[in-house]
């Protein structure tokens, strides 16, 4: 142990110098890192370049060194909601890169206008096809035909489709005069109906179909006649129902009763109530279709209902 302690003490003597100890000196230069270059440290602030200055001057590693993102365009600024709701920020000027030409400006996002032209242009016609054989029309077959004028002709008496009703077998009549070779039967004429079916023969039904075409509906105008109260028609009597008197024309089946009209709103007019204007034209305009025509004032027995018959007298017509 003490040879140890010996030893060392001789090692420690041989290091110390003479001289005494020796303090370390200070050192020449401070030990902080270096500077960077008066470069870096110069950068010019991005809101004093301007967009002219940028063009004018090349580009430098100052420049290069700016490590803030670019701005997006102004274009783009207002393409969401959220940007178009959201207050404007001031936009920094960027510095002109390296491979920006000086006097080019940027490309607008917006799209370019349309040509002036575009608004006057025409469209060249579409060529018309040919019509092919199938896009004639094609002759109606002649069965077709006789079909549809088999329909028509369907339920109408007196060969006119306007006439509907049913032919009856001839009517004997029990008093000399009275009687019918052939009767029809008539419901509806020109699309009028009857208030009930009324016999008599086709030259009756042909006149009274002239009568409602050229002389009821014109003197009704507006108002659409939908049914004829029809009073009497074939009935084996005399006239006025008078004893000992001549044969009615009724009996022969030459005339009818009308009583009144009903029309397509629902009125109804009557003889008896509703001799009035309409009225009067309508019954002034059977004279010369019918032989006679008779109604209201004109002899005291037919002052509700029009009597019409075909009778031909040698004085003309005779109406009152």
């Amino acid at each position: 142990m003490v040879r140890a302690l010996g030893l060392a003490l001789v090692v420690l003597l041989g290091v110390i110098p003479p001289q005494g100890p020796a303090w370390a000196d200070a050192p020449q230069s401070s030990i902080r890192p270096a500077a960077r270059p008066a470069a870096t440290q110069a950068a010019p602030a991005a809101s004093t370049v301007t967009p002219a200055a940028a063009q004018a001057a090349p580009a430098t590693e100052a420049t290069r060194a700016v490590l803030r993102p670019r701005p997006r365009p102004a274009g783009l600024l207002m393409s969401s909601p959220e940007a178009q709701t959201a207050s404007p920020e001031p936009v920094l000027a960027e510095p002109a890169t390296p491979t920006a030409a000086a006097g080019t400006s940027a490309r607008s996002l917006r799209p370019k206008p349309r040509p002036g032209g575009l608004d006057t242009l025409t469209l060249a016609a579409a060529p018309t096809a040919t019509p092919t054989p199938t896009d004639e029309p094609q002759p109606e077959p002649q069965q077709s035909r006789k079909k549809q004028e088999k329909l028509s002709k369907k339920g109408s008496v007196c060969g006119d489709p306007a006439i509907k009703g049913e032919a009856l077998a001839p009517i004997k009549g029990k008093v000399k005069g009275c009687g019918l070779d052939k009767p029809v039967r008539v419901t509806s004429i020109s699309g009028i109906r009857l208030s009930q079916p009324a016999t008599f023969s086709c030259d009756t039904a042909q006149a009274m179909k002239s009568w409602i075409e050229n002389g009821l509906r014109p003197a009704m105008g507006r108002r659409e006649v939908v049914e004829i109260r029809v009073a009497a028609s074939y009935i084996c009597r005399n006239r006025n129902n008078k004893r000992g008197g001549k044969i009615s024309e009724h009996g022969r089946g030459r005339a009818v009763d009308v009583a009144g009209f009903a029309f397509a709103d629902g009125t109804e007019w009557s003889i008896a109530r509703n001799y009035n204007k309409q009225v009067r034209r309508a019954h002034k305009a059977a004279c010369g279709i019918f032989g006679t025509t008779l109604g209201p004032g004109s002899d005291g027995y037919h002052e509700d209902h029009l009597h019409f018959d075909i009778a031909r007298h040698n004085n003309g017509p005779y109406c009152r």
